[in-house]
């Protein structure tokens, strides 16, 4: 099995149509977790990996649409005004409702949909989804280093080790890590770690011991960044897209 493991795609969806018509055939595809926000159509990315059964971690902008989200939905629920700030709408939730049909853009302000508890179903069943993603994927493969391979959202060998400790401190250190680390990736453990979650300029860092995946692909205004990558773990072949057309960069 050739598994290529695609970086943060933050609502991106011609650019990860692009990109999956270009991998190598028959390869299994792995997502670093970040689907949703920032990009204009989050929904259709979500709805895409679900709808073909393919891998993800759990991202730091999955957690903010579950704890925010679900907010957004109890106020629709019970008929409350919908919060116009907070640090997920700041991050692209803004973005991401807009992909649902949930809300639009009214004199500088959020506006629910007349029709909105029809259809909010979709976004809620979407969250329930995301709560179920893993915080690492322990991939069956071994690099072609030796080492097992696992992906995760953000570097993970700093706390490798309490993956399995049942401790709440350690519980919640390794959670934090994985999810918003921007810890450099140390090559303390025996693991070819494959990650995203902090952006990198023209092409995707590679090193003996780990693969920063995210080239920044929702900034697209922004010299050096703008694509989505992927890299294939049994060729060791970095694909890049963006919305407009594909790259095969190493």
């Amino acid at each position: 099995m050739n598994y290529c493991v695609v970086g943060d795609v933050h609502g991106e969806y011609n650019a990860l149509i692009n990109l999956v018509a270009k991998t190598p055939r028959y390869s299994q595809l792995i997502f670093v977790g970040d689907l949703v926000d920032r990009g204009s159509q989050s929904a259709h990315v979500v709805r895409f990996v679900r709808e073909h059964k393919l891998a993800c971690v759990k991202g730091n902008h999955e957690v903010m649409m579950i704890d925010y989200g679900s907010e957004f939905i109890e106020a629709v629920k019970n008929n409350r005004a919908i919060q116009q700030d907070n640090i997920w709408l700041k991050s692209g939730g803004i973005e991401t409702l807009i992909s649902y049909d949930l809300v639009s853009i009214s004199q500088g302000k959020m506006v629910a949909h007349p029709f909105i508890k029809d259809f909010i179903f979709q976004f809620e069943d979407d969250i329930e989804w995301m709560k179920r993603l893993p915080l690492y994927l322990d991939l069956d493969v071994k690099h072609a280093s030796g080492r097992k391979v696992v992906v995760s959202h953000s570097a993970i060998a700093s706390v490798w080790n309490l993956k399995e400790s049942a401790e709440e401190e350690n519980i919640r250190k390794f959670s934090n890590i994985v999810l918003w680390g921007r810890i450099q990736p140390l090559d303390s453990e025996p693991i070819f770690n494959i990650f995203g979650h902090t952006p990198q300029r023209y092409a995707a860092t590679i090193h003996k011991h780990y693969v920063n995946i995210d080239t920044g692909c929702y900034m697209k205004q922004e010299k050096g960044f703008g694509l989505l990558s992927a890299y294939c773990v049994g060729t060791g072949e970095v694909y890049a897209s963006t919305d407009l057309n594909y790259e095969k960069v190493s």
